[in-house]
């Protein structure tokens, strides 16, 4: 219901930037401790990624799919940690290890899980079921977790920003000028003018950002040209919408029409995060690139 969505949307907003201040807030006192930054964004990120798990679960479980909620959030957090520490490990030779051993570790998971029962009957959608939880609850989240590796966390807030500016560009462009259906037998209220204002308002948004929000952040590496801001803009735009439409599939495919309740009017995290979630490793590859 709308008085619900405007009563959640303003708290959680509240969360995550007090979340993010805080978290920027330590940098500092990382440093002196030789400690990564992003200790407290990684909690965050460790709740949210087994919320994401757990709601993958339910959307298999309604598919008629075996999955495990408890599988799928430890195979999570094995893929956000095993993500966000690779870069920790010193050499191109360590972080393949890391993120190997975060796979394997995530399939050990769901094969200890199917043993249990003492059933072998499904096990092949249980075993593919939990890692695709792992990789949608973890490893995308994880990318997020890399770029504040290196950036601050205020980066963070604009590329997810960005990323949210494109739906409501789409929302409004969509229901003023949409004539044409985009992916009718997925999305029926989706409209290629509507994509269009998305790509145009992300972009904007975007250069908008990096020309007067990243020269506000101390560290140089956080000063991002404005035209970067603007192709990043149409990327996670277009990125983000295959995410929307991929959890769009999810519950079509399961006959749900939210991911979950924890969020009042706005369903469960996943369809919150659904297009960031998809953008994080465009940033990540973006801000990477570009700096070389």
């Amino acid at each position: 219901m709308l008085w619900q969505r405007l009563i959640t949307g303003p708290l959680l907003i509240a969360l995550v930037l007090g979340v993010v201040w805080f978290d920027a807030s330590l940098d500092a006192r990382a440093d002196a401790h030789g400690l990564p930054h992003g200790l407290v964004l990684f909690g965050f990120a460790a709740l949210l990624s087994v919320l994401i798990a757990r709601e993958v679960a339910a959307f298999l479980k309604a598919a008629g799919i075996p999955a495990s909620p408890t599988a799928a959030g430890i195979a999570a957090l094995l893929g956000l940690a095993g993500t966000s520490a690779s870069t920790l490990l010193g050499s191109r030779v360590g972080v393949a290890g890391g993120l190997a051993t975060a796979v394997t570790l995530m399939l050990l998971v769901a094969l200890l899980r199917m043993s249990r029962d003492r059933d072998p009957k499904g096990s092949l959608m249980l075993v593919g079921g939990t890692l695709l939880a792992g990789v949608y609850g973890g490893v995308l989240l994880g990318f997020w977790m890399l770029v504040r590796l290196e950036h601050s966390a205020w980066l963070l807030v604009g590329g997810v920003l960005t990323t949210k500016s494109c739906d409501i560009g789409a929302y409004f462009t969509g229901m003023s000028i949409g004539r044409h259906k985009m992916i009718p037998w997925l999305s029926p209220k989706k409209s290629w003018e509507g994509l269009a204002g998305g790509v145009a308002t992300a972009t904007a948004v975007g250069a908008l950002l990096a020309h007067y929000g990243s020269p506000m952040l101390a560290a140089e590496a956080d000063h991002i040209p404005w035209w970067v801001g603007a192709v990043g803009g149409a990327l996670v735009a277009l990125i983000g919408q295959a995410g929307d439409l991929a959890e769009s599939a999810f519950k079509r495919d399961a006959g749900l029409k939210d991911s979950g309740r924890i969020l009042p009017g706005m369903g469960g995290v996943l369809d919150v995060l659904d297009s960031p979630l998809f953008t994080g490793p465009v940033v990540y590859w973006l801000l990477r690139l570009t700096a070389a």
